[in-house]
């Protein structure tokens, strides 16, 4: 995961402009999101433009083939290697934003759901190893959500390290309801 301080760094930008066909609207669903988690910046509607980094390119020649494959699909790929700086500014605050929105979902998600359900856990006294297993899932998908997060967030938004603390938080938490169920199911022991 390659991480860029500065917009000078990125030298050269993917832009797509595409088309797919209006129905089914599942195949219009399925390329927002496809292009959402490859970390695309919407200029507009069916216009979007990435960095080239990494593996991006590749990632995006899997959706405009996919596109391209669609009936009525059509996609028009262009390589920026000349931007504007006020407009390569718009895209860097924009992509950075993006990450910044996502970094605080991840916080949102610990603060008001997996630390409410340890504490509803708590309240029931519902130390068993199903309902750990569970809360352990959840917090399994908190990880891998950061990590995907972090992989498209390729100019160091804001958000970064509390996220990271809440996540570690939950983490702290999930140990001690684990400890503690353990305690209640095997009290012999120690």
């Amino acid at each position: 995961m390659s991480t860029l301080g500065s917009m000078t760094e990125v030298r050269r930008w993917l832009l797509l402009i595409y088309r797919v066909p209006s129905q089914p609207s599942r195949l219009r669903v399925a390329v927002w999101r496809d292009l959402k988690r490859l970390g695309a910046l919407y200029l507009q509607q069916a216009v979007c433009v990435l960095p080239d980094v990494g593996d991006v390119r590749g990632r995006l020649d899997e959706v405009r083939r996919r596109i391209d494959e669609m009936d009525g699909g059509t996609t028009i790929f262009l390589e920026l290697d000349s931007v504007a700086d006020d407009v390569r500014q718009q895209f860097v605050d924009g992509l950075r934003t993006n990450s910044a929105k996502e970094y605080a979902e991840i916080v949102e998600e610990c603060e008001t759901k997996f630390f409410k359900e340890i504490e509803f856990e708590r309240f029931r006294e519902n130390y068993t190893f199903e309902e750990a297993e569970e809360i352990r899932q959840d917090l399994e998908k908190l990880k891998r959500w950061l990590a995907k997060i972090e992989a498209r967030d390729w100019l160091s938004a804001d958000g970064k390290d509390k996220a990271h603390e809440k996540v570690a938080e939950c983490e702290r938490l999930m140990d001690e309801f684990e400890a503690d169920v353990y305690e209640r199911v095997n009290p012999a022991d120690g």
